[in-house]
């Protein structure tokens, strides 16, 4: 007979999911169901990310924690730009364990290498302009783990074969939209799976790693 599934706890931090840019909170839906079972509660949410700075993305996402959770004690797990609003959101909130999947910690090449096109300026608004320059960006915080991609360009992601034309990632490691250098932080807990930009939070190896940091601060 199969072990029944912990119940959630309150107990627990609850596990806020931040999705990435043009993304909205239902893509982190499956891996959410994964950490419900693992026995964390969850908490995700959806905000304009084509619309306004990373900043004030931010500032939404902070009022809308407190308005929601209060002062519940938190953890995160974020998606590629989602990363970054949670190094804003830590100098608001003292999340316990944050697992960064594929985040642009140093800035993307992407977003700078298309920053002139007209299209990727409608497309990706004030937010992906901010990608581009990590200037005044909070430091990340400790107690982070960073999962990053290498499955490079993909079926299930098109735009990766654009960018692979356009050479933006040419001989780095990456997931077909972020290069595993500019995920990585020194001195942080770090990992890769082979999985794409746009999927890599439903990669068995991303629930197994995040499950792990969750419930020990490390992917050992």
């Amino acid at each position: 007979m199969a072990s029944a599934e912990p119940p959630v706890s309150a107990d627990r931090p609850t596990v806020v999911l931040l999705h990435g840019l043009g993304r909205t909170g239902r893509s982190m839906a499956r891996l959410q169901r994964r950490i419900e079972a693992a026995g964390h509660p969850t908490w995700r949410h959806t905000y304009p990310s084509r619309q306004r700075p990373l900043a004030e993305l931010a500032a939404s996402v902070r009022d809308a924690l407190r308005a929601e959770l209060g002062d519940r004690p938190l953890s995160a797990v974020t998606h590629s730009m989602g990363g970054i609003i949670a190094r804003f959101l830590s100098e608001h909130v003292a999340f316990e364990r944050i697992v960064m999947l594929a985040p642009p910690n140093h800035g993307s090449r992407v977003a700078r290498g298309l920053q002139d096109w007209a299209l990727f300026r409608r497309g990706w608004g004030p937010a992906g302009k901010d990608m581009a320059a990590p200037r005044d960006w909070p430091p990340v915080p400790p107690s982070v783990g960073v999962i990053a991609g290498t499955a490079g360009p993909t079926a299930g992601n098109p735009p990766s074969w654009l960018l692979a034309a356009l050479g933006l990632l040419r001989g780095l490691e990456h997931d077909g939209t972020v290069a595993v250098d500019e995920a990585r932080v020194d001195h942080v807990p770090f990992a890769t799976v082979p999985a794409s930009h746009t999927w890599i939070m439903d990669h068995p190896e991303t629930v197994r790693l995040t499950l792990r940091f969750l419930e020990t601060g490390g992917f050992e």
